[in-house]
């Protein structure tokens, strides 16, 4: 069960059975709730997908009105939440009526913990069972790539263009920040191609010397210097028929640049110490961190060469732009290291996702990749926590998610801008915010701003 699946909602206004409600569901976050309004406020905070609702709640406590009000308001506003109606004896008529309007179940009081415990878990196994059932057809309907998760916009554009572009054997360039799934994005290109079934071969241009790089690229022939004791292939050559990645592109010295420019030109290589051409039929895939502008302008990085390798570029975005993607990563890992370390987590708490989100991760997908990894092996709780993370747990405020604080705190930044631009001058700074001076004095008192 994922961490969003443990918390139930407790609607409530009896305290003794409020407290009682509580610590019959220990293994559960229990959140309680008097009357409609701070059940609708909790509902928005932590979407719980259980909630207990007696129906006698004030102002009515001795009927259901207020209680099947509170039913249809969290119905609309989360409609898959179940909701389990607790009822007196009397009020079978209110439940059934209840169940009718969408409620999961009802349960008549008086209270039997062991009982109501186990309709509880059963309506979240239930609710557990919808959210896979829904997920898998999101991914069937819309999963990008294998290998790549992905939710944002931003994300979801690079693989819908990876996927136009993989049948064809256009020069793909892909440019983005270390640690954003670069080499992901070339096997899907390969894998997506008509060469699928061929070799799909990779080198780093960063992590071999140079003097090494162009026997490593292009082969060479026996004798072709100290210890060259028989005839190599080079990886270009190996890959033909297949797909050559050549990453961090940016870091390939000029001395090699020219020879790659003509292999990629004329498709035939020359191995070390050869005179013979040898075709090579391979699609090409580059990528890098480095602006390739910048090289060009500093004379590091040869423009012709950046023209025949970028007849297609992919941007991927970074992680801190991928919006909603975060989340959706994090939990991602936690699920597969989870079962790679043999340890059953309940997922993140309520600070962990809001360290997640936070967080600027200047090492991208690979850096959560590791953190997650770290506090999975770490963790002493059911769930991993910011210190488990090694992240701040944010002195920052979390940007809310509820409508109304979100209107109000902007509403509360522009008068205080307002009263500032104007230096404290009420009709000034009501003409400035286009409101009367009634409505500007209404506002001062409601959040307590002094002139």
């Amino acid at each position: 069960m994922s961490d969003s699946n443990k918390t139930l909602l407790v609607v409530e206004d009896d305290p003794g059975l409020q407290s009682q409600l509580r610590w019959s569901f220990d293994d559960l976050d229990v959140v309680v709730a008097g009357d409609r309004e701070s059940a609708l406020a909790q509902l928005r905070r932590y979407e719980p997908p259980v909630v207990t609702l007696d129906l006698g709640l004030p102002p009515d406590p001795g009927g259901a009105s207020e209680g099947l009000a509170t039913l249809e308001a969290i119905l609309r506003l989360q409609p898959g939440t179940k909701v389990i109606v607790v009822t007196g004896n009397d009020d079978r008529a209110h439940a059934v009526e209840a169940v009718g309007m969408g409620a999961y179940d009802y349960y008549q009081k008086p209270i039997d913990p062991e009982l109501l415990n186990m309709v509880v878990q059963r309506a979240f196994k239930l609710q557990e069972l919808e959210q896979e059932k829904m997920q898998l057809m999101q991914e069937k309907e819309s999963s990008p790539l294998r290998g790549i998760i992905a939710t944002g916009s931003a994300m979801l554009k690079v693989c819908r263009t990876v996927e136009r572009v993989a049948p064809t054997d256009v020069t793909t360039l892909i440019l983005g920040e270390s640690g954003t799934g670069k080499e992901l994005l070339a096997k899907a290109l390969h894998r997506l191609s008509n060469r699928a079934n061929e070799r799909f071969l990779a080198i780093n241009c960063a992590a071999i010397p140079e003097t090494l790089l162009e026997s490593e690229l292009f082969g060479y022939e026996k004798g072709a210097f100290t210890g060259a004791a028989k005839q190599t292939q080079g990886k270009i050559e190996y890959a033909d028929k297949g797909t050559f990645f050549l990453d961090e592109v940016g870091d390939l010295p000029m001395s090699l640049q020219a020879k790659l420019l003509r292999f990629i030109q004329e498709r035939v290589i020359e191995r070390v110490g050869g005179r013979k051409e040898i075709p090579v039929d391979v699609r090409i895939v580059c990528a890098t961190h480095r602006d390739l502008q910048q090289l060009i302008a500093d004379g590091r990085f040869r423009e012709d060469l950046y023209y025949r390798i970028s007849e297609m570029t992919v941007l991927v975005p970074p992680l801190r732009d991928r919006e909603g993607d975060i989340t959706l990563l994090a939990r991602s890992f936690l699920q597969r290291f989870g079962q790679e370390q043999g340890k059953v987590l309940g997922g993140f708490t309520h600070d962990a996702l809001t360290a997640l989100e936070n967080h600027p991760w200047p090492g991208n997908v690979r850096e959560m990749e590791n953190r997650v990894k770290r506090a999975v092996i770490m963790a002493e709780g059911k769930r991993v926590t910011p210190e488990d993370l090694e992240l701040d747990s944010g002195d920052a405020e979390q940007e809310p998610l509820n409508l109304r604080e979100v209107r109000e705190a902007a509403e509360h930044r522009a008068v205080v801008r307002a009263l500032s631009f104007s230096e404290n001058n009420v009709s000034k700074a009501a003409e400035l915010l286009g409101i009367t001076r009634p409505t500007l004095y209404t506002l001062l008192n409601k959040y307590k701003i002094n002139v």
